[in-house]
């Protein structure tokens, strides 16, 4: 068993939300150029040969990695996830990076919302309070009713909702999965699903893109490998708060390098978003202590 450093855990939690960032501009400046299938089908490429290289380290080895006990989950788990990402890097395109970030972070939110009718477990008035004023926060950001609403606001909330599924399915999983098991499926499952869609739309790379699709796909396997040291390090619930750190560095990658502005809108309403989910992250701490 590794043994728990929670600060060093804490730190890997904020270099993964940093590499986080940085993959997602990276994201957004490629599927600027470029069809989002396509570039969200090369890097799953990568992240499953990473998935692989991983499980092949492990006890048990690849074999281990592919005996699930419930096949249908764990590829629908990675299909939701491939999809998401699509999702996702096309609310970049369209909304930039800060506004994006701004509404996905009610996803915390969302699984506290939803573990209730899908995994079964008790809400309080405590955290259904503050699910309420995060979405709160989230109309704050989408401003609906003033001026021209822009239904493209809505796709990083979709992209929020298929995460926190995926989250909670994730969580289901567990009962009779390992983690490795899990990880394996995601990358494996994704990459499958993804060439399937993505091949229909290559188109070829400018040798110099080819340098940042390769950072990209770095900056992801690397970003999961400290993810998982993350948790291996310490508990979830003490690190978990510390990935709403990726807002603030993508938002400033938006602003620096797109050229993107922060409304005042979109500032209280992700304050009030990413307040309400520490919130929920704190209470769950709490409530599994007791």
């Amino acid at each position: 068993m590794t043994p728990q450093n929670t600060r060093l855990g804490i730190w890997l939690m904020i270099a993964t939300a940093f590499l986080f960032a940085i993959q997602d501009a990276l994201s957004r400046h490629l599927a600027g150029e470029y069809n989002v299938l396509m570039i969200i089908m090369i890097r799953y490429w990568f992240f499953a040969s990473f998935v692989i290289a991983v499980a092949a380290r492990q006890a048990g080895g690849l074999r281990g990695a592919v005996a699930t006990r419930q096949p249908g989950l764990q590829i629908f788990r990675g299909v939701l996830l491939a999809l998401e990402v699509c999702v996702m890097v096309t609310g970049f395109v369209l909304l930039g990076l800060v506004e994006s970030h701004a509404v996905f972070a009610v996803y915390p939110l969302l699984i506290a919302a939803l573990s209730g009718p899908v995994l079964g477990e008790a809400v309080g008035w405590r955290r259904w309070t503050a699910i309420g004023i995060g979405f709160l926060g989230v109309l704050v950001i989408l401003q609906p009713g003033f001026g021209v609403f822009q239904p493209a606001a809505l796709i990083p909330l979709l992209a929020a909702l298929m995460f926190a599924l995926y989250g909670l399915l994730t969580r289901y999983a567990a009962r009779r999965d390992s983690a490795a098991v899990s990880f394996f499926w995601t990358g494996v499952a994704g990459a499958v699903t993804m060439t399937l869609i993505g091949i229909w739309f290559w188109e070829p790379l400018a040798r110099g893109d080819w340098v940042w699709m390769a950072l990209l796909c770095a900056t992801a396997a690397f970003s999961h490998f400290l993810l998982i040291r993350s948790y291996e390090l310490a508990e979830a619930s003490a690190v978990q708060p510390f990935a709403y750190l990726q807002l603030p560095f993508a938002a400033a990658l938006g602003v620096l390098i797109f050229a993107e502005t922060l409304r005042a809108n979109v500032i209280l309403g992700a304050a009030i978003v990413v307040g309400a989910g520490v919130f929920t992250l704190w209470r769950a701490r709490v409530s599994t202590a007791r």
